[in-house]
């Protein structure tokens, strides 16, 4: 059974290595995503699920203990997902050792969260992953998150995905007037943890929107059935014309 959530944004701007100067700029967003992990950690899961939105390669289960990494943005980090994940390039943390089955790269929204629980120290449960694809149709995401939940007794899930990318004349899509709306549904859905309004969501209009948050969203939707946790919202913004949410859910 779902007991807990946190949802979170996943550019790998967030990894300050990555934003190299820019870094300041999600500060705020950072602190959100510990809170919202600090959530997770309170609730004492046996399970935690790490749901993110992944290309084709990387689409599908991911082991604990799979890696990650940041190389391909000019900086010499690698994490690795799971319980005191993060390393940098010359080595793993201390006292972690590679996992059988834990080959596959990791997808950038899933290195990000590993990035995440690295930072935050993350001991409590077993972690594994989920990559899952824009063209998911809805009712596949709500179905796999219906069998998330069923994975243990105590139930957690931390979902990775930004809202839209069209926000400003400089944002990765352009302007367009349909995203200011878009977002502010999502974020009010996030924040109440309103199942019913995140399972309704137009998946056309996501994508139109280049909203990579969408189907796991979905994926939590389905998890949260019946589950009757209680939402609340940590941080709302649109840096670099781009739709960034954080929220937790109890």
């Amino acid at each position: 059974m779902l007991v807990a959530a946190a949802v979170c944004p996943c550019p790998p701007l967030l990894v300050p290595d990555v934003a190299a100067g820019a870094a300041p700029e999600l500060d705020a967003a950072r602190a959100a995503c510990t809170d919202a992990l600090g959530v997770l950690a309170a609730a004492r899961p046996d399970r935690l699920v790490v749901v993110g939105p992944a290309e084709q390669s990387g689409r599908g289960p991911h082991a604990e203990g799979a890696r990650g990494t940041f190389h391909g943005f000019g900086v010499d980090l690698d994490v690795r997902l799971g319980r005191n994940g993060a390393r940098t390039a010359e080595g793993p943390a201390a006292g972690s050792e590679p996992v059988k089955g834990a080959d596959r790269p990791l997808p950038p929204s899933l290195a990000v969260a590993a990035w995440l629980l690295g930072r935050t120290d993350w001991s409590d449960a077993p972690v594994e992953g989920l990559g899952v694809g824009e063209p998911l149709a809805a009712e596949r995401c709500i179905q796999s998150g219906r069998e998330i939940a069923t994975r243990a007794e105590r139930v957690a899930l931390l979902v990775m995905g930004d809202a839209s990318a069209c926000r400003t004349l400089k944002a990765p899509g352009y302007l367009d007037d349909r995203a200011a709306g878009f977002d502010a549904a999502v974020a009010q859905a996030l924040g109440a943890a309103d199942v019913a309004a995140l399972q309704a969501l137009d998946a056309e209009l996501a994508y139109e929107l280049k909203a990579s948050g969408r189907a796991p969203w979905q994926v939590l939707a389905g998890a949260g059935e019946g589950a009757g946790l209680a939402g609340a919202l940590l941080y709302e913004d649109a840096p670099y014309g781009v739709g960034y949410v954080v929220a937790a859910w109890s």
